[in-house]
């Protein structure tokens, strides 16, 4: 009782050495959601939510993963992203996807990777790491990836790929026009422009 009511009590609670260390916000169980004029336009959920507030530069981590929706008008699934862990940097106004990264976007095309940023200030999604597209008319895969913010105009580089081709198409056929043309041409042989002066000379 006599040490606990001393003046060198200094509580139970230990200090705090390493402020940076130490998340100024957490949340568990996150589901937020993002309305325009009303209308819910995306869904985020995750299991937690830390903010490093000390960090340089300050971010927040979504170390067990983060999922995204994107809905039409109509409340459908249009679009998603999914990893197993996200970072966003406040000041950079970068997010850093990590892990099992799997994107759809609004063609119905799916990204598959293991690292993605976008850059919310260039309006630009990119990735050096190996990346599988697949879509409807085609399978792509490559690296050095980088596409506009909707993931639909995009660029990839060392790709390899599979694209269908209708089996009407298999033979070629040849231009009918471009026959023709030659049919005519051997038909009337040009005549040569020396022909004429040469007459003219001998005259």
């Amino acid at each position: 009782m006599l040490l606990s009511c001393s003046s060198e009590d200094k509580g139970n609670h230990p200090e705090i050495e390493n402020r940076d260390s130490i998340p100024v916000l957490m949340s568990v169980g996150v589901s937020s959601t993002v309305s325009d004029s009303g209308i819910i336009s995306y869904k985020m959920i995750a299991e937690d939510w830390y903010y490093y507030d000390h960090k340089d530069p300050s971010y927040h981590a979504f170390e067990k993963g983060m999922f995204i929706e994107k809905f039409d008008k109509s409340l459908h699934v249009v679009a998603f992203i999914s990893c197993d862990t996200a970072y966003h940097y406040d000041t950079k106004r970068l997010w850093e996807l990590r892990g099992r990264v799997l994107v759809k976007n609004l063609k119905g095309e799916t990204f598959r990777t293991s690292l993605l940023y976008w850059d919310m200030a260039a309006h630009r999604i990119y990735s050096n790491r190996y990346m599988e597209i697949e879509g409807e008319e085609q399978q792509l895969s490559g690296y050095d990836f980088s596409s506009n913010e909707m993931m639909t105009d995009y660029i990839i580089h060392s790709s390899q790929g599979a694209f269908p081709v209708e089996e009407d198409n298999m033979e070629p056929t040849p231009d009918e026009t471009l026959i023709q043309n030659e049919d005519t041409a051997k038909a009337a042989p040009p005549k040569h422009p020396d022909i004429k002066d040469a007459k003219q000379k001998k005259s």
